[in-house]
């Protein structure tokens, strides 16, 4: 299956570091090579870079590895395809507008028969079962809070209803974002650390490269990192459970 990585903080950071980590399983320390991307949200706009080529060939990811775009949430994902074929429009995360802001969603899992009705104006592009997951998704949550968007702790009841449903169809772990909140669910496995001071060094465990956040932060940064796999060997990461929504605000999970 695909693997995801999200990054949620209180001030513009980059994720150049947690990147190239994940960016390398993408072919070479796994198999992951059916295509990549990932999001920056920066003020009401989205930077948004997708790729077919697996992660370590693609050009667009050694950009993404040597240019610092900061921002307070990111969704990244690389791929193994199981529905849909290679191909651009099928690359996680996805994007589409709702309550006038841009939301980003990214999938791993499989999905079997998911195929509920899509009335709306939310209808998928590519061919895969992640992406009529995300419009169906965004569907519900117009249909039950209409026009206006509701507080993160309503969205967090309605999504645990919602990811919970679609996960009775496979495995869906996924992320979700409209830059002011990172909605995080997990069907089997996803891990995170929130980095805070005071702050240390760490080595990534798929690439000979390591950061003394100590060096590159001040006091009062607080950034949580949610990953399907750690990326480092000597932090200690808090497993998710099985079923779990988790709402990321400032790096600060709730």
């Amino acid at each position: 299956m695909c693997q995801l990585l999200g990054m949620n903080c209180n001030v513009p950071t980059d994720i150049v570091f947690s990147f190239t980590g994940f960016a390398t399983r993408g072919g070479r320390t796994d198999e992951h090579k059916d295509g990549w991307g990932i999001a920056f949200f920066e003020g009401n706009g989205v930077r948004h870079f997708v790729d077919h080529l697996a992660a370590v060939e693609s050009p667009i990811a050694e950009l993404i590895k040597r240019y610092p775009i900061k921002s307070k949430s990111v969704i990244a994902h690389i791929r193994k395809a199981t529905h849909g074929a290679v191909a651009l429009e099928n690359c996680h995360p996805f994007v589409r507008e709702l309550w006038g802001h841009y939301w980003v969603f990214a999938h791993n899992g499989n999905l079997t028969d998911f195929t509920p009705a899509l009335v709306g104006a939310y209808h998928p592009v590519g061919g895969t079962d992640s992406e009529y997951a995300f419009c169906y998704i965004l569907q519900q949550l117009r249909h039950r809070f209409g026009a206006h968007r509701p507080t993160n702790a309503q969205l967090k009841i309605a999504l645990q209803e919602l990811c919970n449903g679609i996960a009775c169809n496979g495995t869906f772990n996924m992320m979700l974002s409209d830059g002011a909140a990172l909605f995080v669910h997990c069907s089997t496995k996803l891990h995170y650390i929130v980095r805070r001071y005071p702050f240390a060094t760490a080595k990534l465990s798929d690439e000979d490269v390591s950061v003394d956040f100590s060096q590159v932060t001040t006091p009062q940064d607080c950034v949580a990192i949610i990953v399907t796999e750690p990326l480092t060997a000597n932090e200690s990461w808090i497993q998710f459970a099985p079923g779990e929504l988790k709402v990321f605000v400032d790096g600060i999970p709730g």
